[in-house]
C-alpha cells in the first residue's frame, strides 16, 4: 500500500478543496508514494506520537489537526513542532492532516457526538457557501448524449439527493476556423453557423478540473468553449456545525449530567439556565463561537462547542443554551470516525488507534 492510496481515499470522503483558507491540510510530511504496511491514527501529531509511532513501525500518521500551522524557517530542536518535523522526516514517517476538510462534512467531526446524543434529523448548522459550480458549455446536436455522459460519469450534475441533473436548450453556434485549425466541422476562413445545444450541469467544486477533463476529451469540437460560475446555492450536506433532535425533550440539568458522562469531563462551562426543556441541539466540534447566532436562527435550545470567551457568553441573550465543553472534548470523537471509515475502505490494511492522550489542558 501507498501513502497516496490511503490519502486519495480519504480526499474522496474529506475534500480538501472545501478546508478553510487559513487552514494547512493534506500532506504535512513524507513522499505519496512511499509504500506503508501500517498507519496510526491520532489527533494531533505531537512527539509523543511520533515515538508511539516509531514503536509500532507505522510510516504513516494520520491525524485530525495540523502539526505544522504557520511557516517554517527552520528545523532545529528548539519548539515542539520542529522536533516533530525533524523525527518524522528522520524516520521517514509521513503526516497526514484534516483538519477543517472534515469539519465541513455533516458525518464528519460532529458525528461522534451527535451520534452519542442520539439526534435525529440532522443538518449543518451553517451550509458552506460558494461550494457549487454551473458548467455551461456548447456541443453539436448529434454528440450531447456522449458529452453528458461523459460529464456525469466525472461528477457533474449532482445536487442534493438527486445524480445526473441538467438542462439543455437549442441554437444556432458561430464561429470561422483559422488557418491553424484543425475543424471538425466549417471551413478555414469561413464562418460557419452549427446547429448546437447549450447544456448547463452543477458539479461540487471539488470536481472542477475532473469535469472540465472529461468535457475536453468527449467535446468533438477542437476547443471547447464553455463557462465555469460559483453559485450561490448551497448544498445542505456540506458546512460547519450540525443542528439535530433530541429522542424526547429534556431538563436542562439532566441534559448537563447526560453530557458530563458522554464527554467524560469534570465541568462544563455554559450561559445561564433558562428554565425550558432542551430538544433541539446545535453543536460544532471545536472553536465555535462565530456559530452562536446561526445556532439562535435556527431556534436551537442548546448550542454544545468550545473556545468561547468571557464576551461570547453574552450573545446567549436567553434565547439559547451556551455550553463550552472544551476544544479537545469537543473533538474527541474524531479519532474513532477517522479509524472507523478507513477500516471499513482497507479492511485488510493494519491501522492503529494511538494510545497517547494529546489533550493539552488539565483540570484541577
Amino acid at each position: 500500500m501507498t501513502v497516496r492510496e490511503i490519502t486519495s481515499c480519504l480526499e474522496q470522503w474529506a475534500p480538501l478543496a472545501y478546508a478553510e483558507d487559513f487552514d494547512n491540510v493534506g500532506l504535512l510530511v513524507g513522499d505519496l508514494d512511499q509504500k506503508i504496511e501500517r498507519a496510526l491514527i491520532t489527533h494531533d501529531a505531537i512527539e509523543t506520537v511520533i515515538d508511539e509511532a516509531i514503536k509500532e513501525k507505522c510510516k504513516l500518521i494520520i491525524c485530525f489537526h495540523p502539526i505544522i500551522f504557520q511557516g517554517l524557517k527552520r528545523i532545529t530542536t528548539s519548539t515542539y513542532v520542529e522536533r516533530v518535523v525533524a523525527k518524522a522526516i528522520k524516520n521517514d514517517i509521513a503526516i497526514y492532516a484534516l483538519h477543517t476538510a472534515l469539519d465541513v462534512q455533516l458525518y464528519g467531526v460532529n458525528k461522534g457526538l451527535a451520534d452519542a446524543l442520539q439526534l435525529s434529523n440532522r443538518k449543518v448548522l451553517i451550509p458552506s457557501k460558494g461550494s457549487l459550480l454551473k458548467l455551461n458549455t456548447y456541443v453539436p446536436h448529434a454528440h450531447l448524449k456522449t458529452v453528458q455522459e461523459a460529464l456525469f460519469s466525472a461528477g457533474a450534475g449532482a445536487l442534493g439527493n438527486y445524480a445526473e441533473c441538467s438542462f439543455s436548450s437549442e441554437g444556432i453556434g458561430s464561429f470561422m476556423p483559422l488557418e491553424r485549425s484543425n475543424a471538425f466541422v466549417g471551413k478555414k476562413g469561413k464562418r460557419h453557423a452549427e446547429p448546437e445545444t447549450q447544456l448547463q450541469v452543477v458539479l461540487p467544486k471539488h470536481y472542477k478540473n475532473k469535469v472540465i477533463n472529461a468535457l475536453q476529451i468527449a467535446h468533438p469540437y477542437e476547443t471547447a468553449a464553455y463557462e465555469l460560475n460559483v453559485l450561490e446555492n448551497t448544498r445542505t450536506d456540506l458546512g460547519m456545525g450540525c443542528m439535530g433532535q433530541l429522542p424526547n425533550p429534556i431538563e436542562e440539568q439532566d441534559f448537563f449530567k447526560d453530557l458530563k458522562n458522554i464527554l467524560n469531563t469534570p465541568m462544563l462551562r455554559h450561559s445561564g439556565f433558562m428554565g425550558k426543556k432542551i430538544e433541539r441541539v446545535a453543536l460544532l466540534g471545536g472553536s465555535g463561537s462565530f456559530a452562536i447566532d446561526a445556532a439562535k436562527h435556527q431556534n436551537a435550545d442548546v448550542f454544545i462547542t468550545a473556545d468561547l470567551k468571557y464576551h461570547d457568553f453574552f450573545k446567549s441573550e436567553n434565547k439559547v443554551l451556551l455550553i463550552d465543553v472544551g476544544h479537545y472534548e469537543s473533538e474527541q470523537f474524531t479519532k474513532k470516525i477517522i479509524m472507523e471509515f478507513l477500516s471499513k475502505n482497507f479492511p485488510n490494511f493494519a491501522f492503529i488507534s494511538s494510545k497517547t492522550d494529546t489533550n493539552p489542558v488539565h483540570y484541577f
